[in-house]
């Protein structure tokens, strides 16, 4: 019991430390935040720029098999979370950030290839990476300045994400239902709401030596909604 007491003393929330103390902790969690979407940004160029990785992953999605990516990218996911959120081992936070990266920059190689090679659009990527980060600093902006608590909506975005998980399920069961502009537009939108919940969650909900799970987490709602911002740059050409 003791022991715990001291460690929460060392490590206590976010909200409860000293501001020097809580401000290195914002600073790290960006830091490692800004760390990932460059390491992603690059590999996504090098998996998408390689033939013998592009075109095998391209293949891949083709046959549709893209339920059962889907579900290797959610046990990935599950994993690399569960590293980060290891208070025990730095190794293991670090190790499940780059999993997940890793995994995020496989994941949207297909696409990126296909709107290099295919569609011939590579400025739609540039304008959606730009959209994403305004949305994306407007958002922390708004938490950092107001210091609103968004865990309210935890349950709606739980709730909110199942259903979207069930219609792609559904949309990769039977071909004929397609989830276009409307869908990709209501992603964005949850994922606007993660961005809210997680920066709250930064300041409220997690030890000052948990900057790197903090990190995964916002890094994970920038990445999907960078993918269905992307989503309707393309359905626009």
């Amino acid at each position: 019991m003791s022991y715990g007491n001291e460690y929460a003393q060392e490590n206590p929330f976010a909200i409860d430390a000293v501001r020097e103390e809580r401000a290195a902790f914002i600073r790290r969690t960006y830091a490692h935040l800004t760390g990932a979407i460059f390491c992603f940004a690059g590999l996504l160029y090098i998996f998408s720029n390689n033939d013998a990785i592009a075109i095998p992953l391209m293949k891949l999605w083709g046959v549709g098999n893209g339920l059962l990516i889907l579900g290797l990218f959610m046990v990935t996911s599950w994993v690399a979370n569960s590293w980060a959120m290891s208070g025990a081992s730095s190794t293991k936070q670090y190790l499940g950030l780059m999993l997940y990266t890793v995994a995020q920059a496989v994941i949207f190689t297909p696409i990126i290839f296909y709107i290099v090679r295919v569609q011939q659009t590579p400025d739609i990527i540039m304008n959606a990476a730009v959209m994403t980060l305004v949305i994306f600093g407007g958002l922390t902006a708004f938490v950092m300045i107001t210091g609103a608590d968004f865990s309210f909506l935890r349950g709606f975005l739980a709730v909110a994400g199942f259903a979207a998980l069930g219609l792609i399920i559904i949309g990769a069961f039977f071909g004929g239902i397609q989830l276009g502009t409307w869908f990709s537009v209501a992603m964005v939108g949850l994922m606007a709401g993660y961005i809210l919940y997680d920066t709250s969650n930064v300041m409220r909900h997690y030890r000052t030596d948990q900057h790197v799970s903090a990190a995964l987490a916002l890094f994970a709602s920038v990445a999907t909604m960078f993918w269905y911002i992307l989503r309707l740059f393309m359905s626009r050409d």
